[in-house]
Parts: C-alpha cells; sequence; structure tokens
C-alpha cells in the first residue's frame, strides 16, 4: 500500500471516530512535528479545548492579519493566558509592507482574495513549513468547499491535513461549549457567529447561516486555507 492510500484508507476509518479519537490519534503518530490553527471564535473553542488536554504545548498557529477586530486579540489573549496556551502568531510576509500600507483602506474591499492570500494564506504555507501535520477545524456543514473535505488529506508538498471536527455540526459544538462551560467571543451576543478580518465581517439575523456574514455580497466564502488557492506559491485569482 502506497502512502497515498494509507492516507486515503486512515481518513475513511475515521468517519465514525470522534473528533478526540483522531486527535489522539495525530498526536501520538507526528507528536512534536504537529501543530494546528486556530482564529480563537467561540465555534473554535472546542477543538482548542480537546487538542491541549492530549498535548497541552501543541503549536498554536493565529493568524493576526492586521485587520482583526479588538475584541478578537483581546479574547485571544485571555484564553492564551488563561488556559496556559502555546500560541505562535503569524504576520504577512514583510515584503508586502509598502504595498498594504498604500492600499490599506481599501485592499479588503476591492480585492479581498488577493489581501487573503498576503494576510492568511502565505502566512500558513510558510507556518507548516515547518511541521510534518496541520490540524485544521473546518466542519462540513460550514460551506460547499468544507462539505468536500476528509479527515486526513495528503497534500500536494506531502503535509499531512488532519480535521478532527469535520463531521460535527453546530449543535455538536453549541452542546460541547456548554458542557465543559467554555469562553465564549464577547462579540457572538452581538450577532457575529463566524468572525473573521473586521472590514469583511458583518452581524447576521438568526435565520441566515453562520457564515452569511462573511465577505457579504462579495461571492467570496472561503479565505483560501482550505481551497485551491492553498496551493498556489504565487498569487493568483481563485474564482
Amino acid at each position: 500500500m502506497s502512502f497515498a492510500d494509507e492516507i486515503r484508507w486512515q481518513a475513511e476509518e475515521f468517519e465514525g471516530k470522534t473528533p478526540q479519537e483522531i486527535l489522539e490519534w495525530a498526536i501520538r503518530e507526528y507528536g512534536d512535528d504537529i501543530a494546528m490553527s486556530s482564529s480563537f471564535q467561540t465555534q473554535s473553542m472546542p477543538l482548542l479545548h480537546m487538542a491541549t488536554r492530549i498535548k497541552p504545548d501543541i503549536r498554536i498557529f493565529f493568524i493576526d492579519t492586521g485587520y482583526h477586530f479588538w475584541e478578537t486579540l483581546i479574547f485571544c489573549v485571555r484564553v492564551a493566558s488563561d488556559w496556559n496556551l502555546n500560541v505562535i502568531d503569524l504576520h504577512r510576509d514583510s515584503r508586502w509592507d509598502v504595498f498594504v500600507r498604500q492600499n490599506l483602506r481599501n485592499l479588503p474591499l476591492d480585492d479581498p482574495n488577493l489581501c487573503c492570500y498576503i494576510h492568511k494564506v502565505q502566512p500558513m504555507q510558510k507556518a507548516v513549513n515547518s511541521v510534518w501535520a496541520w490540524i485544521s477545524g473546518i466542519r462540513r456543514d460550514q460551506t460547499e468547499v468544507r462539505s468536500h473535505a476528509k479527515i486526513v488529506e495528503l497534500q500536494d508538498d506531502g503535509l499531512i491535513k488532519i480535521n478532527p471536527m469535520l463531521n460535527w455540526t453546530k449543535a455538536d459544538v453549541n452542546r460541547y461549549i456548554e458542557e465543559h462551560n467554555l469562553p465564549k467571543h464577547p462579540l457572538l451576543e452581538k450577532g457575529y457567529r463566524s468572525i473573521g478580518c473586521a472590514p469583511c465581517t458583518v452581524a447576521v439575523g438568526d435565520s441566515d447561516s453562520d457564515r452569511a456574514g462573511r465577505w457579504a455580497g462579495r461571492g467570496k466564502t472561503e479565505c483560501g486555507l482550505h481551497t485551491e488557492m492553498f496551493k498556489q506559491k504565487e498569487y493568483i485569482v481563485i474564482k
């Protein structure tokens, strides 16, 4: 069996496993050569809680885009302090600094794909070069793109991407949060159920999907971390 076949077999086997079982396998398999990413919004708390109970010092990549709500940054610092987390802040490549300063206000609106590529995709591409495996918190019920993801995926460059929460629903997430009394992002009660960068996130109504407030009206549902854009080493607009 080839390594790619082994990964496909593992992905199928994990369809019936819990997130905790998947995390236990991943951390046992990759040890210190594994890291996870987190956006530090309310729905991120269960994965953070599970993973750090298994490996308290696991590296946690937080992408500091420079466009976050202050509430997100404060929440991240508070949770990291309270839980003694090993958070590593990721920032854009300094080669983009002059361009971004010249287009600071307009970039998220005029070209959100480029903005995401500069501030999220490239920093994460660089960060995962330091590990063998990357734990992501995506779920199939979030977007059409994510509905086709696998629990374990072999990336083109050999990186193993692990999505332990893939089969969980919003109800599963909320139930875990309540059972473990996990902290909630301060903007949740104001209608921000999925929180990204401030220029590209709005509050949504009770009848809207959680991600309806992300890039609203711009024909965009993903930042690029979990799409074909993540494979690009140079910026190409993905329609």
